[in-house]
């Protein structure tokens, strides 16, 4: 740390000479309680730093402005300041980068073999305390949507979950089952005609990328990436917060066969055929999902488009939009 300006004894001389306008050493000594020897070289010491100067043959001390007389040294202390201001930031920035060098090999770790994977997984989930996003495809490569039995424990303890599902996922039998327990469980989920990769997010400092090709998953054992801080992380990101503005809201509940809303609105089961339908999944795979006949699903959409005042399933998704259905 830089030395004061002044020291106590010092600050505490010049305070009281400037209280008595002039004063001799003896006099100085008596109000500030010291000795004539040390009152003698105090005055001495303020008097090369220009904060007094003596008059008389038996000298008299009187104070002088002390912006005057230190100015000039407080200068020169913040040029040297920003002098080692700029020597720390030149030091750091060689630090950080001979450290993000040296530390390359560990942003990326690679997990082998599935029980190694689903294991890995599931510690992240655990261990997350903000958020989790989610790219779930079709015919997952390490663990189903029924399986995931940590996204509930989770969502408990307050973490969000986002997770965008890939259209044929939705079409697989009993997916959509499982889909709409994690929304009932306060997961966020839309869905995607298709999605690049597979991909786990948890609080946005570390990802888990699976290695294996579709066409490789049967060669071996499957291989992940799991990836820390840095640009290759902030670039998942992106990816997945661009996909997350396109993709489509699933709705929560509601069951087809149930009764309809009102003729100036939707209920939930109309929420959630709209949300199938927007999302582009065909109408028999939606009404094998709902367990109602294909014509219990054209019907529903007829009395949508009626609602709506459109009869295309086109500009019903645009309505549907605009009025908030989704």
């Amino acid at each position: 740390m830089p030395e004061s300006l002044l020291e106590p004894v010092e600050e505490k001389a010049y305070r009281l000479l400037v209280g008595l306008t002039a004063a001799r050493v003896d006099q100085l000594a008596d109000v500030a309680g010291l000795s004539p020897e040390l009152a003698d070289d105090v005055m001495l010491r303020l008097e090369a730093k220009g904060l007094v100067v003596r008059q008389g043959s038996e000298p008299v001390f009187r104070p002088q402005p002390p912006d005057v007389a230190l100015g000039t040294a407080l200068l020169r202390r913040q040029e040297s300041l920003e002098g080692d201001r700029q020597l720390v930031a030149a030091l750091s920035e060689e630090f950080r980068a001979v450290a993000r060098r040296r530390d390359a090999d560990h942003a990326v770790e690679v997990v082998v073999g599935l029980a190694a994977l689903r294991e890995r997984l599931r510690d992240l989930q655990q261990g997350a305390r903000e958020e989790i996003l989610w790219f779930c495809r079709a015919n997952p490569l390490a663990m189903q949507g029924s399986d995931n039995t940590e996204e509930q424990d989770a969502l408990a303890r307050g973490v969000r979950y986002r997770a965008i599902y890939e259209r044929a996922l939705l079409e697989g039998p009993g997916e959509l089952d499982s889909v709409r327990e994690g929304i009932s469980w306060g997961e966020e989920a839309r869905v995607a005609p298709a999605l690049p990769i597979r991909l786990a997010i948890v609080d946005r400092s570390t990802a888990i990328c699976p290695l294996t090709h579709d066409r490789e998953r049967h060669l071996g054992e499957p291989s992940a990436a799991v990836i820390g801080r840095g640009q290759l992380l902030d670039a998942l990101l992106d990816l997945f917060e661009g996909h997350w503005l396109r993709a489509s809201p699933l709705a929560v509940s509601g069951a087809l066969g149930g009764d309809v809303a009102g003729a100036e609105g939707i209920g939930d089961a109309e929420r959630l055929l709209l949300s199938l339908v927007v999302a582009g999944i065909p109408d028999k795979s939606i009404a094998s999902q709902l367990g109602v006949s294909r014509r219990t699903v054209q019907r529903r959409l007829d009395r949508l488009m009626a609602v709506a005042g459109v009869d295309t399933r086109t500009a019903l998704a645009y309505q549907a939009a605009r009025r908030g259905w989704l």
